[in-house]
C-alpha cells in the first residue's frame, strides 16, 4: 500500500527540517563538525549499517540519548542493503534513512550522520553494483514501492538531507571520524580545504578530493599517517570496510568500525580526555552486547 499525502507530506517536512539542523549543528565548520567540551562530554561512534534494521535500532537503544544529554552519536551509511519489498524487489533501506533524519530533527545537536560513498553514489547517479544488481536502481524501487508518485519529492528531498551532512567529526585531543581515507596521501597528497568550506555539486564527481575521502581503501600505516598529518589528527576512526568481527585495526593511526552484519562494532570515545590507540581499542564493544 502507498503511503498517504499527511504520511509523505510529514516525511517530506522531517527530512527538510533534518537538513536544516545539520547546516546549524553547533561546532559546524564546513564539512567538519568539531566538538568541544562545551557542547558534549562523550561521543559514541558507529559503523556502516546498510539497511541492518536490527542493529541499527540496537545502536540507538544504547545511545539511549535521552538519558544521556551530554553524549553524542556519529552515525554512517545507511543506504543499500537489508530487507527488499516483496512486491518490486525495491531496497527499504530509505525508511532507516528516514529514522536518521527524524532522529536528527529530535536531537539536532547531537546526531551526527556523516557522508558516505553510498550516499554520495545517490547523490551523483554513481552506479554502485552488487550481486549483479544495480543498488541505485533497487533504492529507487524502494521509494517508489512506498511512496507511489510522490518519491521523486522524497527522494529530492533526501538529496537535500545528504547534501548537507558532514565528512567528518573531529575531538580536541585529536581523533578525527570520517567515512574512510582517500588513497595514496603520502604519494599523491589530498587537499584537507575540502573539510573547512561547503560542500559544492563539483565534490560529488568521480576523483574529486570527497570522493578520494569516501571511496578509499588504503589503508597501509604511511597512507594514514600521512592523512592524519595533513588534517592535523592523532588517530582515525572509519568505516567503509567489512569487518567480520565488527572492527579492524588496520594500523596503528586507524580503527575501522562496521555495523551492517551480525557482528557489528561502536565505542565510546571521550571528548575531553586523550586516548591511545591501545585505549581506544579496549573501549570498542558489540552492539549484541548492549
Amino acid at each position: 500500500m502507498v503511503a498517504s499525502r499527511q504520511y509523505t507530506e510529514n516525511i517530506l517536512t522531517i527530512i527538510d527540517e533534518a537538513a536544516e539542523a545539520n547546516r546549524q549543528t553547533p561546532g559546524r565548520q564546513g564539512c567538519t563538525v568539531a566538538l568541544t567540551g562545551k557542547l558534549a562530554e562523550e561521543v559514541m561512534v558507529t559503523g556502516d549499517v546498510h539497511g541492518h534494521r536490527r542493529n541499527f535500532n540496537s545502536i540507538c537503544k544504547i545511545a539511549a540519548l535521552e538519558e544521556h544529554p551530554r553524549r553524542h552519536l556519529v552515525l554512517q551509511e545507511v543506504c543499500h542493503g537489508g530487507p527488499a519489498y516483496e512486491e518490486n524487489g525495491g531496497c527499504m533501506s530509505h525508511a532507516i534513512l528516514e529514522d536518521v533524519a527524524a532522529l536528527k530533527v529530535k536531537f539536532p545537536q547531537r546526531v551526527h550522520f556523516l557522508l558516505g560513498n553510498h550516499e554520495m553514489a545517490e547523490l551523483s547517479d554513481y552506479p554502485i553494483q552488487k550481486n549483479r544488481q544495480l543498488l541505485n536502481l533497487l533504492f529507487r524501487l524502494g521509494l517508489q514501492q512506498m511512496y507511489g508518485p510522490a518519491a521523486d519529492d522524497v527522494h529530492k528531498a533526501m538529496l537535500r538531507f545528504l547534501f548537507s551532512c558532514p565528512l567528518a567529526v573531529r575531538l580536541p585531543w585529536g581523533a578525527f571520524i570520517s567515512h574512510s581515507l582517500p588513497e595514496e596521501v603520502d604519494r599523491r597528497g589530498f587537499d584537507p580545504a575540502i573539510f573547512e568550506r561547503e560542500l559544492t555539486a563539483d565534490d560529488c564527481l568521480e576523483q574529486s578530493d570527497a570522493f578520494r575521502l569516501l571511496w578509499g581503501r588504503d589503508y597501509r600505516r604511511e597512507n594514514a599517517k600521512a592523512f592524519c598529518e595533513l588534517v592535523g589528527a592523532k588517530m582515525l576512526v572509519t568505516g567503509h570496510e567489512p569487518c567480520q568481527e565488527g572492527f579492524i585495526a588496520p594500523n596503528q593511526h586507524q580503527i575501522i568500525l562496521d555495523c551492517c552484519g551480525g557482528t557489528a562494532a561502536y565505542v565510546i570515545l571521550p571528548v575531553g580526555t586523550e586516548l591511545s590507540h591501545a585505549e581506544v581499542m579496549e573501549r570498542v564493544k558489540m552492539v549484541g552486547e548492549g
